[in-house]
């Protein structure tokens, strides 16, 4: 199955991010893509007055994602911001596309690097998967992988790939990290990595302003075996590469660190 990470840099505007979104599902989809994954905050880039732009996943923004989908024939993952109950907002990725619907609100926060998005969003608490194609993929967010438990339970959920959302923070050795922790996340659950993040702002000439976490590009496709399959430098660009999962069960049979477990998840206990 072809999956494509279209890398972009979106601004404060909802309805110009739409324009994006629509022009990249299409040449992902005219590529082959089955699956075309955005960067968290697709719907508007941080740093942006996030509660009063929220919507609900029937609103308008949602429903021309789903319009985009469906028109492409194809499963579009994007990250937007949905109203919590206490005020502030959900980081929520939207999965939407024939035979898909669902949405996964991230869990872990990005309360690091002197940023506290736990000031303006709420956690999430639920492991989301999807299937398409007949292959299983868990959802997950930026901050997300730097916990490596989130992705044993897509694993353990039946998942054969990960789709990883990113806004990465910039600074010193954060390219390294993300580069680091999106292999060792691939090598911890033994199943594929589509990691999509933001492109580095500056790279298209944009001025950067602030903490706010905004990209730095480098979205990657990661195998199984923690190798880089393909990857994007800072700039937008739209990578579109083939996941085999004959490759996850080999991978699973050389490797069987799911089975070996022995603290907690469905491989063993601390017994």
């Amino acid at each position: 199955m072809k999956i494509a990470l279209s890398q972009i840099t979106t601004g404060p505007e909802p309805s110009k991010n739409l324009r994006l979104i629509e022009e990249q599902t299409e040449r992902a989809a005219a590529a082959g893509a089955r699956v075309v994954a955005f960067p968290e905050a697709s719907m508007a880039c941080f740093g942006t007055p996030l509660t009063p732009l929220a919507e609900p996943l029937d609103g308008p923004w949602a429903q021309s994602v789903r319009a985009i989908a469906a028109e492409a024939g194809v499963v579009v993952v994007a990250g937007m911001f949905t109203p919590a109950s206490d005020g502030r907002v959900a980081n929520t990725l939207l999965a939407t596309g024939p035979g898909v619907e669902a949405a996964y609100d991230k869990i872990h926060l990005y309360d690091a690097f002197g940023f506290e998005e736990s000031d303006s969003v709420a956690a999430g608490s639920r492991v989301v998967t999807i299937d398409v194609d007949g292959i299983r993929l868990g959802l997950a967010t930026c901050y997300d992988v730097r916990f490596p438990e989130l992705f044993r339970a897509h694993a353990d959920e039946g998942a054969e790939a990960t789709l990883l959302a990113a806004s990465w923070g910039a600074g010193p050795s954060k390219r390294e990290q993300w580069e680091l922790l999106v292999r060792a996340r691939a090598l911890d659950a033994t199943l594929w990595v589509a990691a999509v993040g933001q492109a580095d702002p500056s790279a298209s000439g944009a001025t950067v302003v602030g903490t706010a976490p905004t990209g730095i590009g480098h979205s990657a496709l990661v195998g199984p075996d923690g190798t880089v399959r393909e990857s994007l430098g800072a700039e937008p660009g739209l990578l579109v590469a083939g996941i085999d999962t004959e490759e996850v069960a080999a991978a699973r049979e050389k490797i069987p660190v799911l089975a070996n477990r022995r603290l907690g998840g469905a491989g063993g206990s601390a017994d």
